[in-house]
């Protein structure tokens, strides 16, 4: 079977009109078209980069639910109410409860509509902050980002729905309170401008933009980002310029294990602590719970002489973790054929990474690890060679804050009122996630508000006729 490739639209298609403009090409921008497409409205897709996927394409474990058919399956007996939980405590409790409210209680729906798009997601994994399995993943274990892309670009595709790359929103344009259409410019550096009755801020974070991080938290402003460049927080710009409200900017998530020694840095998912890693420090030893929140993983790390740590997993780990195999394949991983080869090659004591891994797996055995109470990701001890390292720091991973809106993704002007015709949502809105995002709740995020994006824009045309 061939790969599928996606073709951008071409440039000469573009139309003076749309019902509504969806800026950003992530899987928030991509699903909030396809549901608008599915109530018969007449989308299009802005991106400014000349790759589509955004940020989207940097996730890797999964996608957070409740009470789906996919957990039963898995004898995973789950809870609305759990998830709000457990999200609303690892945010320090800081969500917006109307937001989290739906997100919690749409999750499921999500996994169900992207199935009926024959995009499954039936395997489970467990991420930091969270008591069950809940994270939803390809039964190819791929990583979900690129996975969840590659699947809506053919939804897109088959709908022929226009998505144009390398078209930059310059500009959001307003007739009294609402919004009327955007000034683009074109990779010519043409300025055009396009009328719509609705705009969707699909636009992502500011991750990448060095001057944000720092306005907003000075002390991260030499951390590196796992961010893809075009993360700049452009969004932000719009909005605030047409009069919205922003919240909780200064909440800026370091993800606590990225691999930094390559030109590039590259996060290494949360789904491999999930499926049995642990993380030891110079001197070989254990020192947090692995997969306790990231803010409190990402400061034990920064606790240490060193602020940075090591990976260690075994062959039964990567076999769950497939994009290890991707890591080795760009130099991130050292393999030793026995733990104290390992331990030779990543500079550790031998003894005590020895003794590490016995104390690690009697805790597995008897699921109790009294050292640091951790009590997921602990299927399997560590015990089948090779065994692998991966050496990590924390880095700039993901903005919490962005711009204001409510649970109907409506953005809130600075005035306290909807700004009419204007959305957001995926990472380019603020409110959702308190001071720390639970991993698997971004993508999750995408879809859930992603399809209430493309809804409430649907509800508010209906309206106009």
């Amino acid at each position: 079977m061939a790969k599928f490739q996606f073709e951008a639209t071409p440039l000469a298609a573009l139309q003076d009109q749309y019902d509504v403009i969806i800026i950003g090409s992530g899987s928030t921008g991509l699903v909030s078209a396809i549901q608008a497409h599915e109530l018969g409205l007449r989308p299009v897709i802005l991106e400014k980069m000349p790759k589509i996927g955004g940020n989207t394409t940097r996730a890797s474990s999964g996608m957070n639910a409740a009470e789906t058919l996919v957990q039963l399956k898995h004898h995973v007996v789950d809870s609305y109410a759990d998830f709000y939980h457990e999200t609303f405590v690892g945010g320090g409790e800081q969500n917006d409860p109307a937001m989290l409210e739906y997100f919690a209680s749409h999750g499921a729906l999500a996994i169900d509509w992207l199935a009926a798009h024959g995009i499954e997601l039936d395997d489970l994994t467990i991420t930091g902050g969270m008591r069950v399995k809940r994270t939803h993943r390809p039964s190819s274990l791929a990583p979900i980002g690129g996975f969840l892309v590659t699947q809506l670009l053919k939804v897109v595709a088959a709908e022929k729905i226009p998505l144009f790359t390398e078209v930059n929103v310059t500009a959001l344009q307003k007739d009294a309170e609402k919004v009327t259409g955007v000034t683009i410019q074109l990779p010519t550096g043409a300025q055009r401008q396009l009328a719509a009755s609705a705009v969707v801020l699909a636009t992502g974070g500011f991750g990448a933009n060095p001057e944000l991080i720092a306005k907003y938290r000075p002390e991260l402003k030499s951390y590196r980002t796992t961010n893809q460049p075009g993360a700049t927080g452009d969004g932000i710009g719009l909005a605030t310029n047409a009069g919205a409200e922003l919240v909780d900017m200064a909440q800026i998530q370091v993800h606590p294990t990225v691999q930094q020694d390559t030109a590039h840095a590259f996060l290494i998912g949360e789904a491999v602590r999930g499926e049995g890693a642990i993380l030891v420090n110079e001197a070989g030893q254990r020192f947090v719970n692995e997969l306790t929140t990231r803010k409190a993983v990402t400061a034990a790390i920064d606790q240490l002489p060193t602020k940075h740590a090591y990976l260690i997993l075994d062959h039964t780990v990567r076999e769950r973790v497939p994009a290890i195999n991707f890591y080795d394949s760009v130099g991130l991983v050292v393999t030793g054929d026995t733990l104290a080869d390992l331990a030779v090659k990543i500079k550790v004591p031998v003894d005590e990474l020895a003794a590490t891994i016995a104390t690690w797996n009697e805790a597995v055995t008897t699921k109790a690890d009294s050292e640091f109470g951790r009590t997921t990701g602990m299927s399997q001890p560590l015990t089948t060679w090779p065994f692998y390292a991966i050496h990590i720091a924390p880095a700039v991973h993901y903005t919490m804050g962005g711009v204001k809106i409510n649970a109907m993704t409506q953005v809130i002007a600075t005035t306290g009122r909807v700004i009419q015709g204007l959305y957001a949502a995926g990472e380019i809105a603020g409110g959702l996630h308190g001071n720390n995002r639970i991993g698997g709740n971004s993508i999750a995020e995408t879809v859930v508000f992603g399809r209430q994006a493309g809804q409430q824009v649907y509800r508010y045309l209906t309206t106009l006729k």
